[in-house]
This record gives structure tokens, sequence and C-alpha cells, in this order.
């Protein structure tokens, strides 16, 4: 899948379900000061990952993303990992 594809799938759901302003989304803005996600939410988001993408992100990968740019970058590889 290509990068523009996830950015897109990903800045919809955030912005439709999560109720993310998407003038707040870009590639060098903190995820989790943009966010504003409680634990909760991160499991939601997990859901929505696996059912858009087939992949899924636990703990370790959250804590790796500090960027929107990281988190994209999280899903494509994931993605890649899968279709290999």
């Amino acid at each position: 899948m290509e990068r523009e594809k996830i950015v897109a799938i990903v800045n919809d759901f955030l912005v439709n379900e999560f109720e993310v302003d998407g003038d707040e989304i870009s590639n060098d803005a903190n995820l989790k000061n943009t966010l504003g996600l409680d634990s909760l939410d991160y499991i939601d988001m997990v859901v929505v990952i696996e059912s858009n993408f087939g992949v899924k992100l636990g703990e370790a990968d959250f804590k790796k993303m500090v960027t929107f740019d990281d988190f994209y970058t999280t899903i494509e590889h994931k993605i890649a990992e899968k279709n290999v």
C-alpha cells in the first residue's frame, strides 16, 4: 500500500472517529499531544488500524512513535512485514 493512501486513511479515521482537528495533523506534529487520547482511545485505535490495514500495533509500537510521520511509517513497515 502506498504511503499516501496510508496517510489519507489514518487522517480520515482520526478526524471522523477520534474528532481530531485535521488542521493539527502534520508529519512533524507530536502525536500524543495532538491526539490527546486516553488508554481506551488507544485500544480503539488499535482496532481501527487492524480493521483498515490488517496489522496490529502494540504498546511497544506506540512508545516509539513521537510524530505523525512515525505513526505512518510504523503502519507502513507493519504492512510491508505482513506482505513478505
